[in-house]
């Protein structure tokens, strides 16, 4: 479904929640709204259910507006499924019941699965690969089988739009991953637009088509994963999503570097950042783009924590450039905290090129 919010924006009280918000989603689509907590996100997905209608703006769906100022299309008149934080299963049904529910009750549910709810009943059962929990109550299922009954749900009748709300936050870290591919693998499946809402990048950017950046109710950028992570346009969604040391200095021209506050002179060359960064005088480098060794060369730091990350280790680094994170592969020879170390800018930069020739592909 085809998704347009135009100049939306939410006051509650005299808090301001949502600051004219304007975001077009394509059909099939899979988009996260990734941002810190009270930055919003969740307040947008409401309004996209539903639960509540803007303060000032508009929200098409399919070129229908569904929402205007004090005026909004209830959840069950949208083509939408809905995946909750708390998985919101209710105790007195099995599986199989959660699943037959909205196919008996959903208003956009086609007429051949109401007359025959069980063909696709079975169905989902095998998207989700509950086949053998069917007849199981929610309180005899994991954290895990939990989230997939939910999913099953939201899925079974086939909406338009399918809206999640930081559905994979109250799992621990292995099903997480295991979950993320099943959802990833359910949008193949159905090829629903999926708007996702997160606070973890890690799975914006594992699943995602799109990332939605907010902050203070603002959006602070829209892009492709990789655009968000190797050419980002603002300080915060530099820190926030991928936490880039930001290096202050002087640009000498539009892809040279020279920080600020070295004990001898170093340029940096073939970078490239958004104009936003340069005209704050800052250069985003990310944690691996840096390399930590014993010789002579570079900028010289004392390493004052280590952390062992199976592939990485990852040093924080006192500097003249101030506390730097870095992450290093584990194969090379480990410091330990008090080594004198000296620090380069790995060159060429790959996140440059890629940026570079992602943008080119993307004009």
């Amino acid at each position: 479904m085809a998704t347009d919010i135009r100049n939306v924006s939410k006051v509650f009280s005299k808090t301001t929640a949502l600051h004219s918000i304007n975001l077009s989603i394509n059909d099939g689509e899979f988009v996260a709204i990734l941002g810190p907590s009270g930055c919003g996100k969740t307040t947008l997905l409401r309004l996209l259910a539903g639960f509540d209608s803007p303060s000032e703006g508009e929200i098409y769906m399919n070129g229908q507006c569904v929402s205007e100022k004090n005026k909004t299309t209830p959840p069950e008149k949208r083509n939408i499924g809905m995946v909750f934080q708390s998985f919101a299963l209710w105790p007195h049904m099995n599986v199989k019941e959660h699943i037959r529910f909205p196919l008996l009750h959903h208003q956009f549910v086609k007429k051949e699965m109401k007359a025959n709810p069980e063909k696709r009943i079975e169905e989902v059962l095998q998207i989700v690969n509950l086949q053998s929990f069917s007849h199981r109550m929610p309180h005899e299922l994991s954290g895990g089988q939990k989230q997939r009954v939910a999913l099953a749900r939201a899925i079974a009748p086939k909406p338009a739009l399918l809206l999640m709300d930081e559905p994979l936050s109250s799992l621990d870290a292995e099903l997480r991953m295991d979950m993320r591919r099943e959802i990833q693998q359910l949008h193949r499946i159905t090829g629903a637009t999926i708007i996702y809402v997160t606070h973890d990048q890690e799975e914006a950017l594992a699943m995602a088509d799109k990332i939605v950046v907010m902050n203070n109710g603002k959006i602070e950028q829209f892009d492709t994963p990789q655009q968000i992570y190797y050419n980002p346009r603002t300080e915060f969604v530099a820190k926030f999503v991928g936490k880039a040391n930001m290096i202050e200095g002087i640009w000498c021209d539009e892809i040279t570097f020279e920080p600020f506050g070295t004990s001898t002179p170093i340029q940096w060359k073939n970078i490239r950042v958004e104009s936003q960064l340069k005209e704050k005088n800052l250069c985003p480098v990310r944690p691996e783009q840096f390399s930590v060794s014993d010789s002579a060369e570079g900028f010289p730091g004392e390493v004052m924590t280590v952390q062992f990350q199976g592939k990485e280790i990852h040093y924080s680094i006192k500097t003249e450039l101030g506390l730097l994170t870095i992450h290093e592969d584990a194969l090379k020879k480990p410091f330990r905290v008090g080594d004198h170390v000296s620090i380069m800018l790995k060159q060429p930069s790959m996140r440059n090129e890629y940026a570079k020739t992602s943008a080119l592909s993307l004009n």
